[in-house]
């Protein structure tokens, strides 16, 4: 929880953007006296449902955007948690093709990314996706902060108390061929959901969430416990190593920088034969379904692998 900044600037184009609205945007903060936990937020809100509400709970907030495919894996647990911590934190999302202004005030430059506002306040959380147990360390971490240097007692959830158990709201069935990779997820046991994934495919070999599934988790493993600083610069010193450079595309990823990531790839296939080509290519192409196809730097990144493919 270091790097705490003051957010007076943010707070200055927050008003700038609210004298230009010509009408409110993005939900109410809150309805019939209670708080909702989880909200969307736009420039011309920014002041009234965040920095209002940091002054009675954490709020977190997700820079986020609808073409992002990592976004799409950590938007929904960060929602999940927000509602097991029945008011302890608020999530606030913002779009930041929406809200570019806010993007740029707060520095974003790959998404997803997290941050964090107690009291006015901003300190930076994570980039990129990370396993519930992190989150789950980080989101504790804020809270206590909050209650400690802040005051923060959170806010009101449906009348209850911030510190009230949340009722469990009935949830889709999922997937039942799912539910084993889906229990190791929530256990945190990584190597156990990928060979359930592995298990399902098994036995269905066209499942494509079970392939998607596979692959995140996979990516998970290859990054867990990695020193990013060491891998990036054994990336740099070693331009032909394909394990290097598909090691620090990973991060790249997880770093919600896909454009890199690709980048670098696509230059180690131009760079390689044979076998470490292939090895190059193929992990790509893993790293495009990750990303997702609705993301405009997939197909990019296709015709640049075609180019130096062809």
């Amino acid at each position: 929880m270091r790097g705490v900044v003051d957010l007076g600037a943010v707070k200055a184009a927050a008003d700038n953007a609210a004298k230009r609205a010509a009408a409110p945007a993005g939900k109410p903060a809150a309805a019939s006296g209670a708080q909702r936990v989880v909200i969307d937020v736009t420039e011309a809100t920014f002041e009234t449902e965040v920095l209002a509400l940091s002054q009675q709970a954490p709020v977190v907030i997700d820079f986020w955007a609808e073409w992002c495919q990592p976004c799409k894996q950590l938007s929904p647990l960060l929602e999940r948690l927000a509602e097991e911590y029945a008011g302890r934190f608020v999530l606030a999302k913002i779009d930041v093709d929406a809200n570019p202004r806010l993007a740029q005030e707060f520095g974003i430059q790959g998404i997803p990314a997290v941050m964090a506002v107690l009291g006015g306040q901003l300190a930076p959380l994570f980039q990129g996706v990370v396993p519930e147990q992190q989150a789950r360390q980080v989101l504790d971490q804020l809270v206590q902060l909050g209650e400690e240097r802040f005051g923060l007692t959170g806010v009101v959830v449906d009348g209850e108390p911030a510190d009230a158990p949340a009722e469990a709201e009935e949830e889709p069935a999922g997937d039942p061929l799912l539910a084993a990779a889906d229990e190791a997820l929530e256990a945190g046991d990584l190597d156990g959901a990928a060979q359930a994934f592995r298990n399902v495919i098994s036995d269905h070999p066209a499942h494509a969430e079970a392939k998607l599934g596979l692959i995140n988790t996979e990516l998970l493993l290859r990054t867990q416990g990695v020193d990013t600083d060491k891998a990036r610069v054994d990336a740099a010193e070693h331009p032909d190593d394909v394990a290097a450079q598909t090691l620090a595309a990973d991060l790249d990823i997880l770093d919600g920088r896909a454009d890199e990531a690709f980048a670098r790839l696509v230059e180690t296939v131009r760079r390689t034969a044979g076998e470490d080509r292939n090895k190059a290519r193929l992990h790509l192409l893993d790293l495009f379904e990750i990303v997702g196809a609705d993301d405009p730097r997939v197909p990019k990144a296709r015709m640049a692998l075609a180019g130096v493919l062809f």
